[in-house]
């Protein structure tokens, strides 16, 4: 460890492992400030972007009938998935029992949100565009993602990353007026939270994914992939 780290570790630590996926710990009900979204993301634009494009664009959506027809999408686009993935549910897998039992929450209740955001990315890949294309887009917007919801926690606020509503994009830049040219990445429902006590989440340990060199040279731990 650095002898003088810039930042105090501790802090810093506790909002990068206890910034969750929030669903059923949103408070509908209380209003979310425009200023705080929007500083919010002022800070996420001083993430990376490819090529310094700083292509970021973000859509925020308080509008009743909006949000309803964005909610309905997000229904039609994953209700059926997210259905089918709970009944597959295997022992042991109580977390991600968990986690499906709160998205179908969120969307039976995705247009009660506050608000939502949908971060958009300029330059449309080609069709049949080579991998590097779409993960140089992914790696323009993601990180400025991410900065959006630490800043949102430091603040009391919470959010999810979805993207179901994505199946219908298209239907979605209608209703929204987004351009051709425009590629939505997501859509995050953001409230304050109830309460802000979150926790770090079960993860395997590190020696268990890490490969030293090459793929399979470990320091211990699984063996597997």
């Amino acid at each position: 460890m650095a002898s003088n780290p810039p930042f105090d570790l501790a802090e810093t630590d506790r909002l990068l492992t206890t910034t969750r996926a929030v669903r059923k710990r949103l408070d509908l009900d209380r209003p979310v400030e425009k200023q705080v979204l929007l500083d919010c993301i002022r800070i996420s634009q001083q993430a990376p972007t490819g090529s310094n494009n700083q292509g970021w664009r973000w859509v925020v959506v308080t509008d009743p009938d909006k949000k309803t027809a964005l909610a309905d999408m997000y229904r039609r686009g994953g209700r059926g998935y997210l259905d089918s993935a709970r009944q597959n549910i295997q022992p042991g897998q109580e977390q991600t029992g968990r986690v499906l039992e709160s998205a179908l929450w969120l969307a039976d209740n995705m247009e009660k949100a506050p608000v939502l955001v949908i971060p958009c990315v300029k330059g449309r890949p080609p069709e049949n565009a080579p991998a590097i294309m779409w993960a140089a887009m992914g790696g323009s917007i993601f990180p400025a993602v991410w900065s959006f919801q630490l800043a949102l926690r430091s603040r009391g606020l919470g959010s999810v990353i979805t993207s179901l509503h994505l199946i219908f994009e298209k239907e979605a830049a209608g209703l929204l007026g987004i351009p051709d040219d425009v590629v939505q990445v997501a859509m995050l429902p953001v409230a304050y939270t109830k309460g802000t006590d979150f926790k770090a989440a079960q993860r395997p340990p590190v020696e268990h994914i890490v490969h030293w060199e090459s793929w399979g040279n470990k320091d211990g731990g699984d063996p597997g992939d």
